[in-house]
């Protein structure tokens, strides 16, 4: 191969690795926007349901199904940079917040828990306590 072939092999190869290096740091297209869809609200027996789990499936929403045993309490944990809301399906308990404050939650009722909020949910009746919770970031 002559040299002129060579210095055009060189180039064409440059060329394609620099077109290469641009495409790689160029943006991605943006996701498509969320789909609807339906999730079967069965635990199939598990205390824990995913519903939604954020990006791709919602733009930053995401979503739970507990279920929680008589006295069985979720957990302390805070809500950082997100709301929650609670949708309670069956059952009784009582939210329990850092400073001490309580509300009771039942069947049919729906709680709101602001951003930067450390909270704990318990069941305190016979049967199972069903709720949903759905958080979505403030920021």
């Amino acid at each position: 191969m002559n040299l002129e072939a060579r210095s055009k092999q060189f180039l064409a190869a440059t060329i394609a690795i620099f077109v290469s290096c641009l495409l790689f740091l160029i943006p991605a297209k943006s996701q498509e926007k969320p789909r609807p869809k339906v999730v079967e609200l069965d635990t199939h027996g598990k205390d824990y349901l995913q519903v939604l789990a954020g990006p791709p499936e919602s733009v930053s929403m995401k979503s739970g199904l507990e279920v929680l045993a008589p006295n069985q309490s979720v957990g302390k944990h805070s809500t950082g940079q997100h709301e929650e809301l609670l949708v309670v399906l069956q059952g009784r308990g009582v939210m329990t917040f850092k400073d001490g404050s309580k509300l009771d939650v039942q069947a049919n009722h729906a709680l709101y828990c602001p951003p930067e909020t450390e909270h704990n949910v318990t069941n305190t009746g016979n049967g199972v306590l069903r709720y949903v919770y759905v958080v979505s970031s403030t920021k």
